[in-house]
């Protein structure tokens, strides 16, 4: 049966983070790209570029006493590649090192956090 819905939760160097469940997360494993291009001789060939994994659209609960905003502005900050996983709605478990991409903007309203998160290689089922 296929389950689908928003992510449970993401993972970042060890400290996990609730996501809203309205969160429509969108996701690519990593691996290549592929390009038809023509020849002149009517056939084509393929040219393949390597693409890192990434997700968009998180919404993640941030806690001040945790300090969560500033630790995720620490991961971003520092440039470096973590562990990363993330539990999905049908609870399949997808796993990588990589780092917050993008701007990281919190909301005093709801208590939470718009990452992007993106890595080399591929994110993998565990």
């Amino acid at each position: 049966m296929t389950v689908g819905g928003s992510l449970e939760s993401v993972s970042i160097r060890g400290r996990e983070f609730a996501v809203a469940a309205d969160a429509d997360v969108s996701y690519q494993l990593g691996g290549m790209q592929n390009e038809k291009q023509a020849n002149g001789d009517g056939t084509t060939r393929t040219i393949q570029t390597r693409v890192p994994w990434a997700m968009d659209g998180l919404t993640v609960t941030i806690d001040h006493d945790r300090a969560d905003l500033e630790f995720l502005q620490e991961i971003a900050d520092s440039g470096e590649d973590v562990a990363i996983a993330a539990t999905f709605a049908s609870g399949a478990v997808y796993a990588g090192r990589g780092t917050i991409t993008g701007e990281i903007q919190g909301s005093s309203q709801s208590a939470t956090a718009g990452i992007s998160l993106s890595g080399p290689g591929k994110l993998e089922q565990q």
